[in-house]
Order: C-alpha cells, then structure tokens, then sequence
C-alpha cells in the first residue's frame, strides 16, 4: 500500500506545531510505530526573520556596551526578546506526516488517518489528507523527501 500525508498548517503557532510533535513522538514510542509515522516541519519565511533576529540582539549589545551599564544591558535583553516574538508572525509552519504501513495493516492505516486530525493539536490546524491518487500527492511526496 503507498503511503499517505497528513499536512498540518499551524500559520505561526510554533507552540502547538511543538506540541503537535510531541504528540507523534508519544505515538511512535507507545505504538512502536518508528518507520510508519514520520513527521517533518516545513517552515517558509524562517532565514529572513532568523537573521533579523540574531542582528537584532548583536546591535543591541554593541549599544549596551558603549554605555557600560548593567541596566542598560537588562533592558535592551528585553527588548531583543520582545522584539525576537513578535516576529513569529512572519513565518508559516506546516507539519507533514507520512503513514506508510503496509498492505496488511489497511485497517491501522485507516485508523490512523482518522484518528490524527481529530486529536487536540492537530483540530485547529487546517488538516488536509493526501492519499496515493490525489493530484497534489507527487508534490507533497518531493517536499517530504526534500525536507531535512
């Protein structure tokens, strides 16, 4: 049987798409499900808001150390931090999980595609199913292969 995606759009949620995970990983361990449930990220937009970030507390610094104060150096963390979360906003965070079981496990494939999506993380995130014959399953297939 060819395996079928589960993709997850959590916007720029990153606490439930980590709790989303944390949630499969339990999975995996408690079901011994290693090779048949497998997930990665997808995040767009990351690199241009990670360089913003680290540039950010690099120009704070440098400004706290001109003036040689403790408190300069606590406020300006601060505002880095501020500043480092308000910029989650920017990125867009899907989770991708593959079911691959084989043909003799129909039923705990089947169980599983229904069971993800009604789960508490999983409800709020725009859940698509991608079967083997669906258009959009050789795409999602190379962007799963793709992703680290």
């Amino acid at each position: 049987m060819a395996h079928s995606f589960l993709v997850f759009d959590f916007g720029g949620n990153e606490e439930a798409a980590q709790q989303a995970r944390h949630r499969i990983d339990a999975w995996k361990q408690g079901f011994r499900l290693d090779k048949k449930l497998q997930v990665k990220f997808e995040r767009n937009e990351l690199e241009k808001s990670e360089e913003e970030e680290a540039a950010k507390p690099a120009k704070a610094a440098k400004k706290s150390k001109s003036k040689d104060k403790p408190a300069a150096q606590k406020s300006s963390a601060k505002k880095s931090s501020d500043e480092a979360t308000s910029g989650d906003g920017n990125e867009k965070i899907r989770l991708i999980v593959r079911l691959d079981f084989s043909d003799h496990e129909k039923l705990s494939h089947q169980r599983w595609v229904e069971r993800i999506p009604t789960e508490e993380p999983f409800k709020s995130a725009n859940p698509k199913i991608i079967r083997a014959g669906d258009g959009d399953f050789k795409t999602t297939s190379d962007l799963f292969d793709s992703l680290d």
